[in-house]
């Protein structure tokens, strides 16, 4: 009895599984990110991110990503912590 196509099979599920284990996660606009999706970055919680909104509310866009340490709250750590998952469109 063969058992390579049982084989490649096996191998062809588990390399999928383990492609979506480690697929990025989709990067934030933070010209456009909810107070919620904000809140979820390391280090910024829900007044951080309702600063962030009110921001650019009144400024405008961000330019850059790290134009985000202008809001108040927001440092260089944070900013480092977050800047690959980062966007501005």
């Amino acid at each position: 009895m063969k058992s390579t196509p049982f084989f490649a099979v096996l191998l062809l599920v588990f390399s999928l599984m383990s492609g979506f284990a480690h697929a990025e996660p989709a990067a934030i606009n933070i010209n456009t990110a909810t107070v919620e999706t904000l809140a979820a970055l390391d280090g910024v919680g829900e007044t951080r991110a309702q600063a962030i909104v009110a921001y650019r509310s009144e400024n405008g866009p961000f330019q850059s990503e790290k134009d985000l340490v202008k809001v108040k709250g927001i440092g260089e750590r944070t900013l480092e912590k977050n800047l690959e998952q980062l966007t501005v469109e």
